[in-house]
């Protein structure tokens, strides 16, 4: 077959595509010979792009032009076209013989045909694309046409794309850019004649020497000149691009003061071409931000005039992308957007870096940054003219606890008020915020009065919206003002206020039935039975139905749906198998994955993955695909396994992971839950899990409510009709089980009338009976509960994180005596009573440490919060401005999207309080498109990545309470933080250390600073006795030199502490030979409940008798300090880690650990260990992990009448036989309840649900891949839950068709 083409572009193109078919045609084998060759054809097709588009230049003497040169010019273009023609007509021979005629073995010729390709490419190169044939056709042509340049521009960015990824290579794809949206600017302003010329031929010259040295980088095989190439690139891009060089600047200047001059540009093409204006001001945010990070000795006043033009440019670039508020300004001010974007590329490109360091701004341009602000400032009140403040629908705002909502303005108020007039920037004039506080007060009552009646008389629904709504407009207005906006709107809201607070009282003088008191019932609660096996009986036949299928049958891989609709309990089901001792016997290794409607190949690959393997969490999520099929393939190869697919809704799920489970014929099973019938294979049967009998559902609700009890038998009649509405459903008992606990004895009644009232079906019921459980929610619970939808379903949370953003939120009211995190607790405690949210894990101490929802109530929630607008969240690939059919939307989560676009939010949702990026989301901080509403309050960047400096941005957001930040390779924090005078929660990850300024003691409602797993926060101390007291700080990751004697200086200042973690910091000095040397002094934390010390070798500990956890890790204490620990009379969990103490023997002594409770050791080297009757009276639980020279466990444990657990991992059989003495003896007296757990054998992964592991799971919620900041990573956490679901394990042939003959024959083939 003939190859042939008509041009130039036919040639190339036809060339690539046909490449890219024989890549797809023979994917693994030709792809590294395919892939540079596709790169070399693209690089040759640029080149010959600007040889038969280029003209020659006129010259003065005209006589000298002369034929050859021409000649040459062309002969170059011929020799590219003839051998992309000559290449792929000899590598289509090659592929026509292989398919054809099958002459040569394998693709040898295929392959060296490629070869001999590649090397003719190279070789071209090498002879006729030199520097100097380059500067020749920069002496004699050009392509003078800006669209000519433009797509020549285009083709060398398209070259950089497919390069392997280098920042020298991303830097001068990005000035490529920003060159040809100059020059598409430069145009729509009517530029032309030598100015524009003068911008043409330099971005011209730019291009081509772009592509030079791109294509020596590529060919330099063995990286000889690779380095020198980068510096050169480096160097182009410094001295022809960004404009340092004067005459550089001068041409850009040139052409921005022809673009303000020119009057050719009329409205109507900047309306129609926007997007020209929004790319080139978008690369001046660029230049600007590029010039704030690379000096680091720009004088204040410069960065704070540098930061408000990077803030008002990326205002105009929001604004220029809102076709609707662009069009309703004013003629007038659409003109002078222009000349601004000019004004500012001229103040831009007129800084330079060793001006700004050495003497700060020249005159002229100090005076022209000047002007450009005010127009900046009038360009936002123009803007603010057409679209004011007071115009925002009481709609948009959160209808959930709308009391509450109100509590929280009226303490944001008083504590405003308390410092007006201390601050000059934010002094509000004639008292107006206490007029203010003073009304809303009154109008507060008023709705505390008409709570209950308020839906049975329209009028005082109308009211009651009103107050609401006014309330939300003072909010946004007087947070607006402290931020710097203008005072006018707050008279107009006073007026409103004054005028509803006059019609309300006129309203209560005239109505006859006031009506206001609500109606009394007896109160009754019941302490929920929760921590009960409840369901575990009534599932027994059941579970032993399913082991027999999953152990005996087939050889063969088999699949084993178990089949039922939502809330039977199929989940709940797959986890008592799961951990049944018969299981975990049969198969070698165990995973769970779940799965859900929304998922991805690569989530599920990652949860099996993390569930069966030692590495990290972080570490897999960077793996692609394919490389973990293959790493899961690997693994699971030769062994026998179970795959636990829990909440399966399509097929696909299957066929997407079936290719990475391999079949030994070993008796491997698949175990798949669903609430629909899917034929996974033609002979797996599914299990139909049957619902629960009126006796059962009865027995089940009893145990709930009363435990081993029983029910009073005044109740027994009604009970037992309740639960006969249950319909068999396990989940709707203890639903209605969290409803009975707090509801009188004498409405149980209206509860059963309640579940009877319609005929619905069995799924809908489900969801008819949480609107009646979220119905009897205090209106706090239903925010807090609502809340878990900012997370994605199925994953755990962790309660810590949890209760800090309840707390920011203002969901957590004040409560007299009690500390907010403990109120929140309480919350938690609430909602798991009710059975709404799941206990993923236990607390040592007592207390959730991770819970989630159950997928039903996840439905129902994500239901509830679009109907009451209550957070918006953003899917995978869905446009943020999705959120444009809200009218003011106050939370935004987003789940995975590809970019979330804060300038549009910024401007498009100005009252946008949070903003919460999923975890799992890739961002950069260029994806960000950094510019945040300034009025956020919560702020979590899980998916954005700082690494260099800490951004700026953040410290303009005044209201913020909550901050998370992936600080990594930050290393210290700005001065400027202190600006966040109302921030609760500080949490930074991806650090180690992390310095923080000594302004950081400004910041007087700080209540956490957490810093990750292994880091922590270095303080100042310099003037540390004059700084002020962080006096309402309760939890600290703190990094410190104890050399230094600092650490008691600072923990003076934290008398409130209660939780802290202290490592020893990199800058420590020498270590002291004896622990006599060193004391590190705790005993003053009179609230500290909870102290973990790592890294503090040779060094002694006094500690508060308060005291009821302690962690210790690599202190490498000798045994005889234990007695120091051993005394602490509180103390009831205890973590040995990691060496902590070193030495043979540890001997206790009598009265030791009087109320120890928790007990874990881990990675000690001890050998010996012995204790007496009296130790250990309370204990509960012993964990001993990976002490590898332990002989055995005392006897003495066999007495002890508390013991519920222990567990052994990575210990000598001599300690496992001592366990299983142990409990013996416990049986021998009675005691049948001792649990043990013996690691390393059977299973891999260890405790793979989250019910039974030791570790918190690297996917929890809230953070990075740390635990929770309450507890340690090492928290021991194994207590079973007794949710109706577990814990999710949280570690989730085409050919183109073308012309050639040959293809289509392929095809066919």
């Amino acid at each position: 077959m003939e190859i042939s083409c008509s041009s130039s572009t036919d040639c190339f193109d036809f060339a690539l595509d046909y490449l890219d078919w024989l890549n797809k045609t023979f994917k693994y084998e030709l792809h590294f010979y395919i892939e540079g060759l596709e790169i070399e054809v693209s690089l040759l097709q640029s080149f010959d792009l600007y040889l038969t588009k280029c003209k020659r230049k006129r010259r003065r003497n005209h006589e000298i032009c002369l034929e050859q040169d021409v000649e040459e010019k062309d002969v170059t273009s011929f020799r590219i076209q003839s051998l992309i023609i000559a290449g792929m007509q000899d590598l289509d021979f090659a592929c026509w013989e292989y398919l054809m005629r099958s002459r040569l073995p394998g693709l040898t010729q295929i392959k060296s045909e490629l070869t001999i390709f590649q090397e003719a490419i190279e070789l071209f190169f090498e002879t006729d694309i030199k520097e100097s044939n380059i500067n020749f056709l920069l002496d004699h042509y050009w392509l003078r046409v800006p669209d000519l340049v433009i797509d020549f521009i285009d083709s060398v960015s398209k070259n950089l794309s497919k390069l392997r990824k280098r920042e020298v290579f991303e830097t001068l794809g990005e000035k490529l850019m920003f060159l040809k949206s100059f020059i598409r600017f430069a145009m729509l302003h009517g530029v032309e004649g030598q100015q524009l010329m003068d911008l043409l031929i330099h971005s011209e010259v730019v291009a081509i020497n772009a592509l030079r040295l791109i294509s020596i980088w590529w060919f330099d095989r063995e990286g000889e000149v690779r380095n020198e190439t980068e510096l050169q690139i480096s160097q182009l891009i410094g001295e022809k691009i960004i404009p340092t060089d004067p005459r550089v600047r001068e041409t850009y200047t040139h052409v921005l003061t022809a673009s303000k001059l020119s009057r050719s540009s009329d409205i109507s093409a900047l309306e129609k071409n926007k997007h020209i204006v929004v790319d080139f001001v978008d690369c001046l945010v660029h230049n600007i931000t590029e010039l704030l990070e690379s000096c680091t000795s720009i004088l204040v006043p410069i960065i704070f005039h540098m930061q408000k033009l990077l803030d008002g440019l990326r205002f105009l670039s929001t604004l220029l992308r809102h076709p609707e508020k662009f069009k309703e300004l004013r003629l007038e001010m659409k003109s002078l957007i222009g000349v601004v974007v000019c004004d500012a590329a001229i103040v831009i490109f007129s800084l330079s870096v060793n001006q700004l360091i050495k003497e700060g701004l020249a005159k002229e341009t100090d005076f022209a940054l000047f002007h450009l602000l005010k127009l900046l400032k009038f360009v936002r009140a123009e803007v603010a003219q057409v679209y004011p403040v007071t115009s925002v629908s009481p709609f948009g705002f959160p209808r959930t606890n709308e009391l509450g909502s109100m509590d929280f303005l009226l303490e944001n108020l008083i504590e405003l008020e308390s410092c007006n007039g201390a601050d000059d920037s934010i002094a509000f004039p004639n008292d107006q915020i206490h007029t203010v506080l003073d009304h809303l007060v009154f109008l507060r009552s008023f709705l505390g009065k008409m709570v209950d009646q308020r839906n049975r008389n329209g009028k005082l629904q109308a009211l009651w919206s009103r107050v609401i709504e006014v309330a939300y407009r003072t909010e946004f207005v007087i947070d607006s003002i402290v931020i710097g906006d203008k005072h006018e709107y707050l008279e107009s809201v006073v007026r409103d206020i004054q005028l509803l607070r006059t019609e309300i009282e006129t309203y209560e003088c005239t109505r006859h039935d006031t009506g206001a008191q609500r109606t009394n019932r007896k109160s009754f609660h019941i302490e929920s039975k929760r921590s009960t096996p409840v369901l575990n009986e009534v599932l027994d036949d059941e579970v032993k139905t399913i082991i027999d299928r999953l152990t005996r049958g087939s050889k063969l891989l088999d699949l084993v749906p178990i089949v039922g609709m939502a809330g039977l309990g199929k989940t709940t089901l797959a986890n008592r198998v799961y951990n049944d001792p018969l299981i975990s016997g049969h198969f070698h290794i165990l995973a769970w994955c779940t799965v859900y409607q929304v998922y991805s190949i690569h989530d599920l690959l990652l949860q099996i993955l993390c569930s069966i393997s030692a590495g990290s969490h972080s570490q897999y999520l960077k793996m692609d695909e394919d490389d973990l099929a293959e790493m899961l393939y690997k693994r699971l190869k030769g062994n026998r396994y179970l795959v636990i697919l829990d909440d399966v809704w399509e097929i696909e799920v299957w066929n997407l992971v079936k290719g990475s489970l391999p079949d030994d014929g070993n008796g491997s099973r698949i175990l798949f839950t669903s609430r629909i019938e899917l034929q996974f294979s033609p002979d797996s049967k599914a299990h139909h899990l049957r619902q629960l009998t009126d006796k059962e559902s009865w027995k089940l609700l009893q145990k709930k409510l009363f435990g081993k009890e029983g029910c009073p038998p005044r109740l027994i009649e009604v009970g037992s009709q309740i639960a006969k509405f249950c319909r068999g459903l396990p989940l709707t008992v203890v639903l209605v089980a969290g409803i009975l606990v707090n509801t009188a004895e004498d409405c149980w009644a209206e509860v059963a009338n309640s579940l009877s009232s319609s005929i619905i079906l069995d799924d809908e019921y489900c969801r008819k009976t949480l609107e009646l459980s979220y119905s009897h929610l205090p209106d706090d619970l239903k925010s807090c509960l609502l809340y878990f939808c900012a997370f994605s379903e199925g994953k755990s949370i962790r309660v810590s994180g949890l209760s800090w953003l309840w707390i920011s939120e203002g969901f957590v009211q004040k409560t007299e005596g009690k500390d907010l995190e403990d109120v929140a607790d309480n919350y938690l405690k609430a909602l798991v009573d009710r059975s709404l949210v799941m206990v993923i894990k236990q607390r040592s101490m007592g207390g959730a440490k991770s819970c989630r929802l159950h997928s039903l109530v996840h439905e129902f929630c994500v239901g509830k919060i679009k109907e009451e607008n209550f957070i918006h969240i953003i899917r995978r690939g869905k446009d943020p401005f999705s959120l444009t059919s809200l009218s003011n939307p106050y939370r935004v989560h987003d789940a995975n999207s590809t970019k979330l676009k804060t300038r549009e939010l910024m401007l498009s949702f100005p009252n946008l309080r949070t903003i919460m990026l999923d975890q799992g989301s890739s961002f950069s901080p260029l994806d960000l498109e950094f510019s945040l509403p300034k009025l956020l309050r919560v702020l979590l960047l899980g998916g954005v990545k700082f690494v260099a400096d800490f951004p700026t941005e953040l410290v303009l957001l005044v209201h913020l309470r909550f901050l998370l930040v992936d600080t990594k390779g930050v290393i210290s924090i700005p001065s400027a933080i202190a600006n966040l005078s109302r921030l609760q929660t500080f949490w930074i990850e991806g650090n180690s250390m992390c310095y923080l300024p000594k302004t950081i003691w400004n910041i007087k409602t700080l209540r956490h600073l957490y810093a990750g797993d292994d880091c922590g926060f270095i303080f100042t101390i310099e003037n540390l006795e004059v700084s002020p007291r962080l006096d309402h700080l309760k939890t600290l990751n703190l990094a410190i030199d104890p050399s230094s004697q600092s650490l008691q200086k600072i923990l003076t200042k934290f008398p409130s502490i209660r939780k802290l973690k202290c490592t020893r910091s990199y800058e420590s000095g020498e270590e002291p030979t004896r622990i006599g040397d060193r004391i590190l002094v705790f005993e003053p934390l009179s609230q500290l409940e909870s102290l973990n010390l790592s890294f503090f070798a040779g060094y002694g500990f006094k500690f508060p008798l308060n005291l009821k956890k302690l962690t210790l890790s690599r202190n490498r204490q000798p045994w005889s300090e234990i007695s120091t620990v051993g005394k602490l009379p509180n103390l009831e969990v205890l973590k040995l880690l990691h060496r902590s103490f070193d030495g043979e023997e540890w001997e206790m002594k009598d009265g030791e650990f009087p109320n120890l409770r928790a007990l874990k050791l881990s990675s000690l080297r001890f050998r010996s260990w012995t204790a007496s009757f009296d130790n250990f009276p309370r204990l509960e639980k012993l964990i001993v992990h990976e002490c590898r020279k332990l002989e055995e466990v005392p006897s003495y444990l066999g007495e002890c009448a508390t013991l519920e657990m222990i567990e052994v991992k990575g210990c000598g059989e001599s300690v496992v036989s001592s366990v299983k003495e142990i409990q013996q003896a416990q049986v021998d007296v009675g005691n049948d309840v001792l649990k043990i757990v013996i690691g390393g054998g059977g299973r891999t992964g260890g405790g793979s649900t989250p019910s039974e592991t030791d570790e918190e799971s690297s996917s929890s919620e809230i953070g990075g891949g740390g635990s929770s900041p309450s507890e340690t990573d090492e928290e021991s956490s194994s207590s079973e839950t007794e949710s109706i679901e577990p814990s999710p394990l949280e570690t989730e042939p085409l050919l183109s068709s073308f012309r050639y003959d040959m293809m289509q024959l392929a095809v066919t083939l």
